[in-house]
């Protein structure tokens, strides 16, 4: 074989690592961006906040302001459009007991605070609180406080009382009654309902609790140990031979259970309250909608003043590595920059094609996909894509996700479009609008839509009723 050399030219894409930082920022939630800027202030000294106070004095010279002070550099960014794409509790001893919300202080500026709330005391505290003022044995107690461990975060005992007494040592000699005593201590503690083996025990408990001259108690009691299936199918026929009552004792009865707290546990629930920041604000300024970013929302970075003039000053091969962090430290500057304006300029762009929304809601809301805003502002799709993830918008009409705005169409009967979102609000309308005696089939609304110009299937009818949580029409009769 031969060998010999060619020259060739071709050209390709190089992600640098600038450009794969910019495209990691962007896809980031503002949470997870906060996160991950706090690594990089730790890991980077060049790198700090803006609302951090300095730790050494600035000299009048320095005042103004400087090249590696300021935030984005003048040089352009990277092209987006580059870029492709149940324990057991310790039987020898008793412990003893020991939700950033959004806020809108006025309507120009917008004030975003985290509300910080007392600890409320666990389901377990309450109750092991509750036992302590009992004259019970130190056995029963001991016996209760197992059970109480036994409980889940609805307040249910989900293990049967034989399971609990296998998983006790045989030395102890604990038999099932001693179990079945503690049980109905336990299922005499607040929260009514705590401690129920079933739904149906749970609302017995509840029900047992109130008072006995409370009007049609008996009924309710009967529905609740025998006849929730009827209940729930609102088979009322049924129900009204059951009880052998007319439709306004059955109504009442029917109140009376719906008013009951199927998960009594839930309101000791220590589950963290998630809250969401908004990346743009919305208002309208002389007549047009404007998209403007959540200054709450931006991280302020700057270049660490101290180690840029020491780098400055000593240009040897030891300040290496600090030549590099601030390079580094540059690039994050900027991509940040980079991130927010990307998502300013993409909120924009869905405000300017969703003005109607924020005018009368979502019946007006217009059909619009990624590939629109893409080509509208030159940006890649999955640019388009990743900016509007997790990235929300604060308008006069609520918090949405910007991902929100993007939508389906369905066919007019004269030939245009209407957003599936539009549907969506259309159907819930008629839903609440009608007859609770009489409620609308998916067919019905699908026959009501088409009169309206809005050419939808049954079957679509239901995706969307769904996707809302609306209940099928048997289950939305009432009396």
């Amino acid at each position: 074989m031969k060998h010999s050399l060619q020259l060739r030219l071709s050209q390709h894409l190089t992600l640098t690592p600038q450009l794969q930082q910019s495209i990691r920022l962007l896809q980031l939630s503002t949470l997870e961006l906060n996160q991950e800027l706090e690594r990089l202030l730790q890991e980077n000294p060049l790198l700090e906040r803006e609302d951090e106070p300095r730790e050494y004095p600035v000299a009048a010279e320095d005042a103004g302001p400087r090249a590696a002070d300021s935030a984005p550099a003048t040089e352009s960014p990277p092209s987006e459009s580059a870029a492709a794409d149940g324990g057991t509790a310790d039987f020898s001893a008793m412990d003893d007991a020991p939700s950033p919300a959004y806020r809108d202080d006025d309507d120009d500026g917008g004030e975003y605070q985290r509300q910080v709330t007392a600890d409320a005391p666990t389901l377990r505290a309450h109750l092991v609180a509750q036992l302590s003022l009992t004259n019970l044995s130190d056995r029963d107690r001991r016996l209760v406080s197992l059970l109480i461990d036994s409980l889940d975060d609805d307040g249910y005992l989900t293990q049967s009382l034989e399971e609990v007494a296998a998983l006790l040592p045989p030395e102890l000699e604990v038999e099932l009654g001693e179990l079945q005593v503690a049980l109905k201590h336990l299922q005499n503690c607040e929260p009514a309902g705590v401690g129920a083996r079933s739904l149906s025990e749970c609302l017995v408990l509840q029900l047992s609790a109130l008072p006995k001259d409370t009007p049609h108690l008996g009924e309710a009691l009967e529905i609740a140990r025998n006849h929730l299936e009827m209940l729930a199918a609102r088979d009322f026929a049924r129900m009204r031979k059951a009880l052998r009552c007319d439709d306004a004792a059955l109504r009442a009865v029917q109140k009376l259970i719906t008013g009951l707290n199927p998960k009594p546990g839930r309101n000791f629930s220590t589950e963290e309250t998630r809250y969401v920041v908004p990346d743009v604000i919305v208002k309208k300024v002389k007549g047009v909608w404007i998209a403007a970013l959540n200054p709450d929302a931006m991280p302020r970075l700057r270049i660490n003043r101290l180690y840029a003039e020491i780098l400055q000053r000593n240009r040897n091969a030891g300040a290496q590595q600090l030549t590099s962090q601030l390079q580094e430290a540059k690039w994050l500057i900027k991509n940040v920059q980079q991130r927010f304006d990307t998502i300013l300029r993409v909120s924009q762009a869905i405000v300017d094609r969703q003005r109607h929304f924020f005018e009368h809601g979502e019946v007006a809301m217009r059909p619009l996909v990624l590939r629109e805003i893409a080509q509208a502002l030159g940006l890649h799709e999955s640019t388009v894509s990743r900016v509007t993830t997790q990235k929300f918008m604060h308008t006069p009409r609520g918090i949405f996700e910007l991902k929100y705005f993007f939508g389906s169409h369905v066919t007019t009967e004269a030939g245009g479009a209407a957003s599936s979102t539009a549907i969506r609000a259309l159907i819930k309308q008629l839903v609440s609008a009608e007859n609770a005696r009489k409620p609308l089939s998916d067919g019905q609304i699908s026959e009501i839509l088409s009169q309206q110009g809005f050419m939808v299937a049954r079957r679509t009818v239901a995706k969307y009723r769904e996707s809302m949580q609306i209940l099928p029409v048997n289950l939305r009769k009432s009396l």
